[in-house]
């Protein structure tokens, strides 16, 4: 990423600092985060030490960097100890762990580089958690009744638009209730994993935002919620959608 840092300062006269967070599964979730809201709070504290408004400084990552940054916007959201940030930018986010069977995740399953097991297969090593509850998490058998419904207001084919589906997309069946799945892989509906579940009064305090997702890539139904939700309480969106985009685009 050196030289991908080096262009983005260089195309936009910015400085430019990149986060070498501790990696899974050595260090353990959510150190990655922890690294990362450190990182942060230290940058805009200092900020004018290198030159930089501190009213000015954006936070940027793609895939699961995408994923990091949505959780530092929303940890510093109420923060009044430090700067706000002036802007997120989301490239191709992951960003819940609700739904695999959304129109993009049924769509681009098979698409490289990001097949459909393997960011399943990902997060939970990310997370620690046994890969023997990998078929009952595809089949929503992690989800007990009650946050299904709480969180359908959120993650839902039906907030999709319909010009998404028209590739071919089957409302998914319902199974039934693992409690030894839930026990297993709880910790995925965490805010920190998956921003996308975060609770409302979380959301309206975020800073204006910048959304990129590709056409062929799982995770680009993430994004599109996640615009929604965001516009839904007023916040600034501007988004990006590659017709032709793979995850990776970067």
């Amino acid at each position: 990423y050196e030289r991908t840092c080096r262009y983005l300062a260089r195309k936009s006269n910015s400085v430019v600092v990149a986060v070498e967070y501790r990696l899974a599964p050595k260090h353990p979730f959510p150190a990655q985060f922890e690294d990362c809201l450190t990182a942060t709070i230290h940058f805009l504290r200092t900020a004018q030490d290198h030159g930089v408004d501190p009213s000015r400084v954006v936070i940027c990552g793609d895939s699961s960097g995408g994923a990091l940054t949505a959780a530092v916007s929303q940890a510093l959201g109420y923060r009044r100890d430090v700067p706000k940030l002036r802007a997120q930018i989301l490239i191709y986010p992951f960003l819940q762990s609700v739904d695999f069977d959304l129109p993009s995740y049924q769509q681009n399953a098979n698409i490289p580089v990001l097949l459909r097991e393997r960011t399943v297969v990902l997060g939970l090593k990310y997370l620690n958690i046994d890969l023997s509850v990998i078929k009952e998490v595809f089949k929503g058998c992690h989800l007990p009744e009650d946050m299904k419904l709480k969180y359908q207001k959120w993650v839902s084919a039906d907030h999709i638009p319909e010009e998404f589906k028209t590739r071919g997309y089957k409302p998914s069946p319902t199974h039934p209730f693992s409690k030894e799945t839930y026990t297993k892989a709880k910790i995925m509906f965490d805010p920190v994993f998956s921003p996308l579940l975060c609770e409302d009064s979380v959301i309206a305090q975020l800073p204006e935002t910048f959304i990129l997702t590709c056409e062929f890539d799982v995770l680009r139904d993430d994004g599109l919620l996640y615009k929604k939700r965001l516009e839904d309480h007023g916040i600034k969106v501007t988004w990006c959608h590659l017709q032709e985009g793979i995850h990776g685009t970067m």
